[in-house]
Protein backbone atom coordinates (compact mmCIF):
# COMPACT_ATOMS: atom_id res chain seq x y z
CA UNK A 1 0.00 0.00 0.00
CA UNK A 2 1.44 3.37 -1.05
CA UNK A 3 1.54 6.43 1.17
CA UNK A 4 -1.49 8.01 -0.49
CA UNK A 5 -3.56 4.82 -0.25
CA UNK A 6 -2.55 4.43 3.39
CA UNK A 7 -3.56 8.03 4.04
CA UNK A 8 -6.99 7.41 2.52
CA UNK A 9 -7.38 4.22 4.61
CA UNK A 10 -7.14 6.26 7.82
CA UNK A 11 -10.53 7.78 6.99
CA UNK A 12 -12.26 4.38 6.96
CA UNK A 13 -13.76 2.44 9.89
CA UNK A 14 -12.26 -0.82 8.58
CA UNK A 15 -8.72 0.44 9.25
CA UNK A 16 -9.55 1.38 12.84
CA UNK A 17 -11.63 -1.72 13.58
CA UNK A 18 -8.61 -3.83 12.63
CA UNK A 19 -6.35 -1.73 14.84
CA UNK A 20 -8.63 -1.77 17.87
CA UNK A 21 -9.34 -5.50 17.61
CA UNK A 22 -5.76 -5.94 18.85
CA UNK A 23 -6.59 -4.14 22.11
CA UNK A 24 -7.89 -5.83 25.25
CA UNK A 25 -9.54 -2.58 26.30
CA UNK A 26 -7.42 -2.18 29.42
CA UNK A 27 -4.91 0.25 27.94
CA UNK A 28 -5.01 2.66 25.00
CA UNK A 29 -3.35 1.40 21.83
CA UNK A 30 -1.87 4.88 21.43
CA UNK A 31 -2.58 8.31 22.95
CA UNK A 32 -2.45 10.51 19.87
CA UNK A 33 -0.95 14.01 19.94
CA UNK A 34 -0.06 14.45 23.60
CA UNK A 35 -1.36 13.15 26.89
CA UNK A 36 -3.84 14.93 29.14
CA UNK A 37 -1.02 16.11 31.42
CA UNK A 38 0.80 17.65 28.47
CA UNK A 39 -2.39 19.33 27.26
CA UNK A 40 -3.62 20.44 30.68
CA UNK A 41 -2.51 24.09 30.26
CA UNK A 42 -4.56 24.23 27.04
CA UNK A 43 -7.57 22.67 28.76
CA UNK A 44 -7.09 24.95 31.77
CA UNK A 45 -7.33 28.00 29.56
CA UNK A 46 -10.16 26.93 27.26
CA UNK A 47 -12.28 24.52 29.33
CA UNK A 48 -11.47 24.20 33.03
CA UNK A 49 -11.61 27.96 33.70
CA UNK A 50 -14.20 29.09 31.15
CA UNK A 51 -16.58 26.14 31.62
CA UNK A 52 -15.98 24.68 35.08
CA UNK A 53 -17.32 21.26 35.95
CA UNK A 54 -20.05 22.63 38.21
CA UNK A 55 -21.71 24.27 35.18
CA UNK A 56 -22.11 20.76 33.67
CA UNK A 57 -21.03 21.58 30.11
CA UNK A 58 -21.82 19.03 27.42
CA UNK A 59 -18.46 17.89 26.02
CA UNK A 60 -18.16 16.02 22.72
CA UNK A 61 -15.05 13.95 21.93
CA UNK A 62 -14.87 13.54 18.16
CA UNK A 63 -13.28 10.30 16.98
CA UNK A 64 -12.46 9.51 20.59
CA UNK A 65 -10.84 6.12 19.94
CA UNK A 66 -9.44 4.65 23.14
CA UNK A 67 -8.04 7.91 24.49
CA UNK A 68 -8.05 8.27 28.27
CA UNK A 69 -8.75 12.01 28.18
CA UNK A 70 -12.51 11.56 28.84
CA UNK A 71 -11.60 9.71 32.05
CA UNK A 72 -9.13 12.44 33.00
CA UNK A 73 -11.85 15.07 32.61
CA UNK A 74 -14.35 12.90 34.51
CA UNK A 75 -11.89 12.75 37.42
CA UNK A 76 -12.09 16.56 37.52
CA UNK A 77 -15.87 16.44 37.77
CA UNK A 78 -16.94 16.62 34.12
CA UNK A 79 -19.83 14.16 34.07
CA UNK A 80 -21.65 15.17 30.88
CA UNK A 81 -19.40 13.78 28.14
CA UNK A 82 -20.24 12.13 24.83
CA UNK A 83 -17.58 10.16 22.95
CA UNK A 84 -18.23 9.23 19.33
CA UNK A 85 -16.25 7.09 16.92
CA UNK A 86 -17.04 5.23 13.69
CA UNK A 87 -15.28 2.10 14.94
CA UNK A 88 -17.90 -0.04 16.69
CA UNK A 89 -15.03 -2.17 17.99
CA UNK A 90 -13.55 0.68 20.03
CA UNK A 91 -16.96 1.92 21.18
CA UNK A 92 -17.69 -1.53 22.62
CA UNK A 93 -14.23 -1.67 24.22
CA UNK A 94 -14.60 1.71 25.87
CA UNK A 95 -18.11 1.00 27.11
CA UNK A 96 -16.69 -2.07 28.83
CA UNK A 97 -14.00 0.06 30.50
CA UNK A 98 -16.30 2.84 31.61
CA UNK A 99 -18.05 2.63 35.01
CA UNK A 100 -21.80 3.16 34.89
CA UNK A 101 -21.49 6.34 36.95
CA UNK A 102 -18.60 7.82 34.95
CA UNK A 103 -20.74 10.44 33.23
CA UNK A 104 -19.29 9.35 29.89
CA UNK A 105 -21.51 8.08 27.07
CA UNK A 106 -20.03 6.09 24.18
CA UNK A 107 -21.85 6.15 20.87
CA UNK A 108 -21.15 5.06 17.31
CA UNK A 109 -21.18 7.96 14.86
CA UNK A 110 -19.41 9.07 11.72
CA UNK A 111 -18.27 12.62 12.50
CA UNK A 112 -18.99 13.63 8.90
CA UNK A 113 -22.71 12.97 9.44
CA UNK A 114 -24.01 12.97 13.01
CA UNK A 115 -27.58 14.03 12.25
CA UNK A 116 -29.07 10.83 13.68
CA UNK A 117 -26.90 10.91 16.80
CA UNK A 118 -26.54 14.54 17.93
CA UNK A 119 -29.08 17.36 17.89
CA UNK A 120 -28.20 20.84 16.59
CA UNK A 121 -26.94 23.31 19.17
CA UNK A 122 -26.56 20.73 21.94
CA UNK A 123 -22.79 20.79 22.60
CA UNK A 124 -20.80 23.31 24.65
CA UNK A 125 -17.29 22.08 23.84
CA UNK A 126 -16.11 19.77 21.05
CA UNK A 127 -12.61 18.26 21.13
CA UNK A 128 -10.48 16.67 18.41
CA UNK A 129 -7.00 15.22 18.81
CA UNK A 130 -6.11 13.29 15.66
CA UNK A 131 -9.49 12.81 13.96
CA UNK A 132 -9.34 15.61 11.41
CA UNK A 133 -5.68 14.78 10.81
CA UNK A 134 -6.64 11.21 9.89
CA UNK A 135 -8.71 12.63 7.00
CA UNK A 136 -5.76 14.57 5.57
CA UNK A 137 -3.27 13.16 3.08
CA UNK A 138 -1.53 14.21 -0.09
CA UNK A 139 -0.16 17.65 -0.90
CA UNK A 140 -0.76 20.29 1.80
CA UNK A 141 -0.52 23.00 -0.87
CA UNK A 142 -3.28 21.45 -2.97
CA UNK A 143 -5.29 18.94 -0.89
CA UNK A 144 -6.99 16.11 -2.80
CA UNK A 145 -10.72 16.36 -3.45
CA UNK A 146 -11.60 13.75 -0.82
CA UNK A 147 -9.66 15.68 1.83
CA UNK A 148 -11.53 18.88 1.00
CA UNK A 149 -14.87 17.05 1.01
CA UNK A 150 -14.31 15.03 4.20
CA UNK A 151 -12.90 17.94 6.20
CA UNK A 152 -15.67 20.24 4.98
CA UNK A 153 -18.42 17.82 5.96
CA UNK A 154 -16.79 17.21 9.34
CA UNK A 155 -16.33 20.86 10.23
CA UNK A 156 -19.86 21.62 9.08
CA UNK A 157 -21.15 18.98 11.48
CA UNK A 158 -19.09 20.33 14.37
CA UNK A 159 -20.52 23.78 13.70
CA UNK A 160 -24.06 22.37 13.55
CA UNK A 161 -23.93 20.55 16.89
CA UNK A 162 -22.28 23.36 18.87
CA UNK A 163 -24.35 25.87 20.78
CA UNK A 164 -23.96 29.53 19.86
CA UNK A 165 -20.75 30.59 21.57
CA UNK A 166 -19.62 26.97 21.80
CA UNK A 167 -15.99 26.12 21.12
CA UNK A 168 -14.18 23.51 19.05
CA UNK A 169 -10.77 22.64 20.52
CA UNK A 170 -8.48 21.03 17.95
CA UNK A 171 -4.93 19.77 18.53
CA UNK A 172 -2.68 19.04 15.57
CA UNK A 173 0.95 18.85 14.50
CA UNK A 174 0.15 20.26 11.04
CA UNK A 175 1.48 23.68 10.14
CA UNK A 176 -0.99 26.53 10.75
CA UNK A 177 -0.60 28.08 7.28
CA UNK A 178 -1.82 24.81 5.75
CA UNK A 179 -4.61 24.21 8.26
CA UNK A 180 -6.20 27.65 8.42
CA UNK A 181 -7.71 27.47 4.89
CA UNK A 182 -9.17 24.01 5.62
CA UNK A 183 -10.54 25.00 9.01
CA UNK A 184 -12.34 28.15 7.95
CA UNK A 185 -13.19 27.82 4.26
CA UNK A 186 -16.70 29.16 4.86
CA UNK A 187 -15.69 31.93 7.25
CA UNK A 188 -18.02 30.60 9.95
CA UNK A 189 -15.60 30.53 12.85
CA UNK A 190 -13.92 32.99 15.16
CA UNK A 191 -10.44 31.46 15.31
CA UNK A 192 -7.32 31.61 17.42
CA UNK A 193 -4.28 29.39 17.60
CA UNK A 194 -1.48 28.83 20.07
CA UNK A 195 1.75 26.86 19.94
CA UNK A 196 1.64 24.07 22.50
CA UNK A 197 5.28 23.10 22.25
CA UNK A 198 6.66 19.70 21.49
CA UNK A 199 7.20 18.37 25.00
CA UNK A 200 9.29 15.23 24.66
CA UNK A 201 8.96 15.27 20.85
CA UNK A 202 11.12 17.20 18.43
CA UNK A 203 8.34 19.29 16.88
CA UNK A 204 5.59 21.60 18.00
CA UNK A 205 1.89 20.96 18.35
CA UNK A 206 -0.75 23.59 17.76
CA UNK A 207 -3.95 24.20 19.66
CA UNK A 208 -6.78 25.76 17.68
CA UNK A 209 -9.82 27.34 19.28
CA UNK A 210 -12.76 27.74 16.90
CA UNK A 211 -15.72 29.58 18.35
CA UNK A 212 -19.21 29.47 16.89
CA UNK A 213 -20.88 32.86 16.67
CA UNK A 214 -24.59 33.51 16.91
CA UNK A 215 -26.59 31.93 14.11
Amino acid sequence: MGADEEGKALATPEFWNTRYEKSDGSNPTHEWFRSFDALKPFFEKHLLTSKPADTNPRILHLGSGDSTIPFDLASLGYKNQLCVDFSQVVIDLMRSRSPADSGIEWKWADVRDMHDEISPGSIDVAFDKGTLDAMIHGSPWSPPEDVVENSGRYLGEVHRVLKDGGVFLYVTYRQPHFMKPLLNRDGKWEMEMEVLGGGESSFDYYGWVLRKGKT
